[in-house]
């Protein structure tokens, strides 16, 4: 059963309650029960107000004096301490419930990452569950350290960014990451499968989706597609889970081939060229983190097409279908590629009718 459909008490109802039923139907008192436990009078009264815990040593001298099973009261005592905890916990989180309305509820509802629960604490509590953390100061611990370093991005500048947004898209990456078994890094293998990729750029997704994620596997690296969200401008994101295994995180933003298949050399770069960092420790400044984009970028463009091949290819200067389709074929990528590499690059404009070149994906 769902743990949001269980029912929790909103009563905590201490052992002392049961304990005082049990010494008015065989007319106790409680001075009368201390001293055949050779207790305190105070420290019983303590446990019937629910003051003082009922530990296991004092539930044995209850089934000796009253009869009743040890186990009985250390259940009683731990529903009590349990359902306390649930109570005091809701209540703290309920301050801050405001918190929900920054997380994009509807999109993870709808791309069903989490259940859609009505009322508000238990579709936190499916929140916190979906982050892996235990309250919202604890997402703030972990998320903070996060988001200072510990992944390497290919993002939009001209979009506004939102942490929380930002945070779920990852937390989803790193949940699908956690399911791909992976070999140990090597490096060498895994640059030498990117040249084989170039030709995964011709086929549709229902091909290159399996073929990537399982060869990047065996190099130790895992390559997750995860819808993308409002205020989160990544096409993609690069981290390492430890020093035997990086994750290629990717979205469809601009749902083009060119787009795509940029985003994942540009983050194979990362791996490569900045070799097995620990993001989580040293963090990326600004400063560093432009070089370390400007060099994902070169990476990325001339693993896709070798820049000796492509300058020759602009002095011609004839960028017509058929030439760009020619060209294409003799670096063994798809047109989109090309087409998109010379729209970075101001050679073809962005609203040019070659983009009927470019594939469009769409999720399924």
């Amino acid at each position: 059963m769902n743990s949001t459909n269980k029912y929790f008490p909103d009563i905590a109802i201490p052992p002392g309650d049961h304990l005082i039923e049990i010494l008015e139907s065989i007319g106790m008192t409680q001075v009368e029960l201390a001293e055949r436990m050779g207790r305190p009078i105070k420290t019983i009264n303590e446990i019937v107000k629910g003051k003082a815990a009922l530990t296991p040593e004092t539930a044995l001298q209850l089934e000796r004096v009253l009869n009743t099973p040890m186990k009985y009261w250390m259940n009683l005592e731990s529903n009590y301490r349990g359902t306390l905890a649930r109570i005091q916990d809701k209540e703290l989180l309920l301050e801050r419930l405001a918190w929900l309305k920054a997380v994009p509820i509807k999109q993870m509802i709808s791309y069903k990452w989490i259940a859609e629960v009505k009322e508000p604490f238990s579709q936190l509590e499916e929140v916190l569950r979906f982050f892996g953390v235990a309250s919202i100061k604890g997402w703030e611990k972990v998320w903070e350290r996060k988001l200072c370093g510990a992944f390497s991005y290919r993002k939009s500048e001209k979009c506004g960014m939102d942490n929380i947004a930002l945070s779920t898209w990852l937390r989803k990456g790193e949940l699908e990451a956690s399911k791909i078994e992976c070999g140990p890094y090597d490096s060498a293998t895994f640059e030498k499968i990117l040249t084989e990729f170039r030709g995964l750029t011709k086929v549709g997704p229902e091909v290159f989706v399996n073929e990537l994620q399982k060869k990047c596997a065996e190099t130790g690296v895992a390559v997750v597609f995860v819808q993308e969200l409002p205020k989160v401008p990544v096409n993609g994101v690069t981290h390492w889970v430890s020093s035997k295994k990086a994750v290629i995180q990717l979205s469809l933003r601009y749902k083009t081939d060119d787009q795509l298949w940029f985003s994942f050399f540009h983050e194979a770069g990362h791996i490569l060229v900045h070799g097995k960092r620990d993001f989580v420790d040293n963090g990326v400044d600004a400063e560093e983190n432009k070089v370390w984009e400007d060099e994902a970028n070169s990476f990325a463009a001339d693993k896709l097409i070798p820049n000796s091949a492509y300058e020759y290819f602009i002095k011609c200067n004839v960028f017509s279908e058929a030439s760009i389709t020619q060209f294409a074929q003799s670096q063994g990528v798809a047109s989109g590629i090309v087409v998109g590499r010379l729209q970075h690059d101001n050679y073809v404009p962005f609203n040019s009718r070659l983009n009927h070149l470019k594939k469009r994906f769409e999720w399924a």
